[in-house]
């Protein structure tokens, strides 16, 4: 999922923090908010293509009815994404 682009990303968040921490003016602010918004936006597009391409390999006649379940992710509260009745 880690691309090139990704510690680049992070290089440029991390320097742009140390930079305002050294000197913490309203240039070096805007520097850090952009570079947050930049790096923030290229992970969730990351995330959102692994998401997509997770999706699209189990396809739509798979088991799994909770896109939760093949990701690894484990929350306590589960959205309802199928209705089945079983006898039993």
């Amino acid at each position: 999922m880690v691309d090139e682009e990704c510690p680049f990303f992070l290089d440029q968040r991390n320097q742009a923090k140390m930079q305002w921490v050294h000197d913490p003016n309203h240039s070096k602010v805007d520097k850090l908010h952009y570079s947050r918004h930049a790096a923030s936006r290229h992970f969730r597009n990351k995330k959102k293509e692994h998401m997509e391409a997770t999706i699209d390999e189990h396809g739509t006649n798979s088991k799994i009815t909770n896109i939760r379940d093949c990701t690894g992710t484990s929350l306590t509260l589960r959205r309802v994404t199928s209705l089945e009745y079983s006898k039993g």
